[in-house]
């Protein structure tokens, strides 16, 4: 029997996911004060025309498409891909084969918030599995964030440039966290880069998508629910015009 795993989180105004700049709105329409907007189509309608008086209940939102759980694409990341060879994709350009596809969990909690993942790292996780990385495997970090807890956006380990192309280097075109970033959170990056003034290591695994494309899922929740191997995630995104993301629904189903 197929279990299903909801690993996504809500769009929601009630807990703090992104950063005030970047924060959803959600605006609710419910039945005592809608029925103004159906006696539009009904000219002469009144509200007791209505079974008990109700319209329907309707949502305006506001949204990034970097709200909620959602995938990038490489276009967000850099303008063109394969060494400046092709340009990026967009989300609607992504092909969709890629993202109904068997699933791995790299487990990085234990590490401090704002570590940067190591190749080296990877290969040891992998190892401690007892997985081998098939090409169209769909990785998933375990970062150490924690969704609903205060100050989201600065916790957990990031993917550095050196593990993103370790994976990709392997055929691994889609990966994803529970983190508000595949990158170390910028609160963490920003201090490493005013001791060194380093630039390349400002939104470095994001960058690697420069070298080599691939697509990536932030936002992801309930990861210490799945076990290493032995699912499939479904992680189709919504199909918007030359967009740098898309929101999923990300669901994994273990056997």
């Amino acid at each position: 029997m197929t279990r299903f795993i909801d690993l996504s989180i809500p769009i929601t105004n009630h807990v703090v996911s992104d950063p005030p700049v970047m924060r959803p709105q959600v605006t609710y329409m419910t039945h005592e004060n809608t029925w103004e907007q159906i006696a539009m189509f009904f000219p002469g309608l009144t509200r007791d025309d209505l079974p008990d008086g109700e319209g329907w209940a309707v949502e305006s939102v506001t949204l990034s498409t970097h709200n909620g759980t959602h995938m990038d694409a490489p276009w967000h990341f850099h303008s063109t891909t394969d060494s400046g060879a092709s340009p990026a994709p967009s989300i609607d350009e992504a092909p969709l084969d890629l993202f109904f596809r068997p699933g791995v969990k790299l487990d990085f909690s234990d590490r401090p918030a704002g570590h940067v993942v190591s190749a080296a790292e990877v290969e040891a996780e992998l190892a401690r599995i007892g997985h081998a990385l098939q090409p169209f495997d769909i990785v998933l970090v375990q970062s150490g964030a924690v969704y609903g807890t205060d100050h989201f956006t600065d916790q957990g380990c990031g993917m550095g440039a050196e593990a993103t192309l370790y994976l990709t280097e392997r055929g691994v075109q889609v990966v994803g966290t529970d983190a508000w970033s595949w990158d170390a959170p910028f609160s963490h990056t920003a201090r490493r880069w005013a001791e060194t003034r380093d630039p390349s290591i400002i939104w470095e695994g994001h960058k690697a998508g420069r070298i080599r494309p691939y697509y990536q899922i932030e936002k992801l929740t309930n990861l210490a629910a799945l076990p290493a191997t032995g699912w499939t995630l479904s992680c189709f995104p919504v199909k918007i015009e030359r967009a740098s993301a898309g929101w999923i629904r990300a669901v994994a189903l273990v056997e």
